[in-house]
């Protein structure tokens, strides 16, 4: 494939990487050449050991259009929309937009979506992790029923947010992005929102239903500087009456990314993060010792798992996609649902 990837931050040199893995032609671009020159000679080494030539680098406002298969949209959150509609123009054959897909506002979203139906482009997001190992393994489980009805799930991604500034040295906190600004899709609720896509994601397969209720207590900071939630607490219920908790927060240590599925016949839980290089899915049936399955994984396997599905997408060997955008839209519908709760301090309802 060709591959255009707009954004030359951490999310854009990740997916540039594994697009080349798997032998693709890459176009790198971004509107600041300080990102360009960070890439060729501190990112893409630092991460991989050398630069890959075979990367083509440019401005943004000099990036060929047209002729590209895929088009993914790696920069701040609210910029994703507007440059998804422009690169619709550009009639690529699939988008993929890094999560979160938009801002809590999800403005321009319906545009967009109308856009890409009409001329006939796939569009993706960014979560990652409902494709991983781990989680098609637990997909499994619940296809066939090994814990009976799914009474709760609970997920949490506890992570306090050093780690996403070690990948930007550049920049020198929360103040200096997007992260800083819930409104403009940073925050615990939008930077985490992993953990509310895999509840939807396991919701689903578990045929729990929709979320239709939420209630939402958070916790903000606000210095004058930034305004952004470090610490979130969802309460959830589908239409199906099965109920649950997420919990997203942006200043936990160690990082604690797990799911917790109780069925009326057993559990399963899913750990991101088991041990150094290793996820893991925990199964117990009732009255049997718990089974543990471990999936090593390097960083790089992540975002290489990601094009592959994607080809797989755009080849027709898959027809059905849990990073379909649709399914991320209404992630950022629940956190919407999650904010509009805290404000009115009641539940929330969202339309079936």
């Amino acid at each position: 494939m060709k591959i255009k990837v707009i954004g030359a931050g951490s999310i854009g040199n990740h997916l540039s990487h594994a697009a080349r893995q798997c032998g693709h032609d890459v176009l790198l671009c971004d509107v600041d050449p300080d990102a360009l020159r960070r890439t060729k000679n501190d990112i893409d080494p630092g991460r991989h050991g050398s630069w890959d030539n075979k990367i083509e680098l440019s401005l943004s406002a000099d990036a060929p259009k047209g002729d590209f298969d895929l088009i993914i949209i790696g920069t701040p959150p609210d910029t994703h929309v507007p440059l998804a509609i422009e690169a619709v123009s550009e009639m690529p054959r699939a988008i993929l937009i890094e999560k979160p897909f938009s801002p809590p506002t999800l403005t321009g979203v319906d545009e967009l979506v109308l856009a890409a139906k009409d001329n006939n482009i796939k569009l993706f997001v960014g979560y990652d992790h409902v494709i991983g190992e781990a989680t098609r393994a637990v997909d499994t489980l619940l296809a066939r029923g090994a814990i009976g009805s799914v009474l709760s799930i609970d997920v949490e991604f506890r992570e306090f947010w050093e780690g996403i500034f070690a990948a930007h040295p550049w920049l020198d906190g929360p103040h200096d992005s997007y992260l800083g600004y819930t409104a403009r899709g940073g925050g615990a609720l939008c930077e985490h929102s992993h953990a509310l896509n895999l509840w939807q994601h396991f919701a689903s397969v578990a045929d729990c239903g929709k979320v239709s209720r939420v209630s939402a207590d958070i916790v903000f900071v606000d210095d004058g500087r930034v305004r952004y939630d470090s610490m979130a607490a969802l309460q959830l219920r589908t239409d199906k009456g099965v109920m649950g908790r997420v919990i997203q927060d942006v200043i936990s240590q160690p990082v604690r990314k797990r799911a917790l599925i109780q069925g009326s016949e057993g559990v399963i839980e899913w750990v991101c993060g088991w041990k150094p290089g290793v996820d893991a899915v925990m199964f117990a049936s009732s009255g049997s010792e718990t089974q543990i399955q471990e999936f090593a994984k390097t960083r790089p396997d992540d975002f290489i798992i990601e094009i592959r599905h994607l080809e797989e997408q755009l080849s027709g060997k898959q027809t059905f996609s849990p990073i379909d955008a649709r399914f991320g839209i209404e992630t950022m519908e629940l956190v919407n649902a999650a904010l509009r709760s805290y404000e009115t301090s009641a539940f929330v309802s969202l339309p079936s």
